[in-house]
């Protein structure tokens, strides 16, 4: 029998501080939840965000004028650094992690789309997370997605995911300001829902990440219309990955 498989997707709001400083105990909390689904033989791909942070971390201000340019050095510095964060981590709960770092060629038909699979088909086999993340580095122009929401409903697609579980810094979809006294959190959303009236106030950008609401529910959406629910959750809550696997989901749900 098929073991369940969940894709969740981190950004980079999720995983700092109002300084733009990754947070260790976000990360420890993630992988604290990831290792509980791994003990109930619930397989987990995480597609993460944090290696243009974690750059600027180790380098401080960059020289160098061109974003695209600086966004690649930033990047090529700091994934080994994210990925040390999390190797240590995943190894203080008994597991192992994996980084996968693909373009959009990946996922074209052929033999590209046919590496990825087996790729992460032979890691999650052996018991090891795959951790993905676009690859800064080289991932330019055509080539780029256009954040890792993208990467996350793609990857779900790939891998046949029973879930996709987007978590960033708030609760999932209000019909307003978030912050508003007025406005109320959607619980629930339809593939072919028009969401416009609700998304302009929310679709702010994430620190340094490229995604905000109106990409994060683009793609839910997408995603739901091939039959994987979708989940848009506070990822800085302790419980929130658990709690949506337990059913006691608190954020917006994206389904048919």
């Amino acid at each position: 029998m098929k073991k369940e498989r969940i894709v969740i997707k981190v950004g980079t709001n999720v995983m700092t501080n109002k300084d733009n400083r990754i947070v260790r105990p976000v990360l420890r909390n993630l992988v604290k939840q990831i290792a509980a689904l791994y003990e109930r033989d619930i397989l987990t791909i995480l597609v993460s965000s944090g290696s243009v942070i974690a750059g600027k971390e180790v380098l401080g201000k960059s020289k160098i004028e061109n974003t695209t340019q600086r966004r690649q050095v930033y990047s090529s510095i700091g994934q080994p650094r994210i990925m040390r964060l999390y190797y240590n981590i995943f190894h203080d709960y008994g597991l192992k992690c994996a980084q996968v770092l693909p373009t959009k060629r990946d996922f074209s038909p052929g033999v590209h789309r046919q590496n990825m699979i087996n790729c992460c088909e032979g890691l999650l086999s052996e018991g090891v997370i795959p951790i993905a993340n676009e690859d800064d580095a080289v991932s330019v122009t055509m080539s780029m997605f256009s954040d890792n929401d993208e990467l996350a409903s793609l990857i779900a697609e790939l891998m046949d995911a029973d879930k996709l579980i987007i978590l960033t810094d708030i609760d999932g979809l209000y019909t307003g300001n978030p912050d508003a006294d007025d406005s109320d959190l959607i619980s629930n959303v339809a593939p072919n829902q028009d969401l416009d009236n609700y998304i302009q106030d929310n679709n702010k950008i994430e620190g340094e990440g490229r995604g905000g609401m109106g990409s994060k529910l683009n793609y839910a959406q997408k995603t739901a219309a091939k039959n994987i629910p979708t989940f848009i959750a506070n990822g800085k809550k302790e419980n929130t990955i658990i709690d949506i696997v337990d059913g006691k989901f608190t954020g917006t749900k994206v389904s048919l």
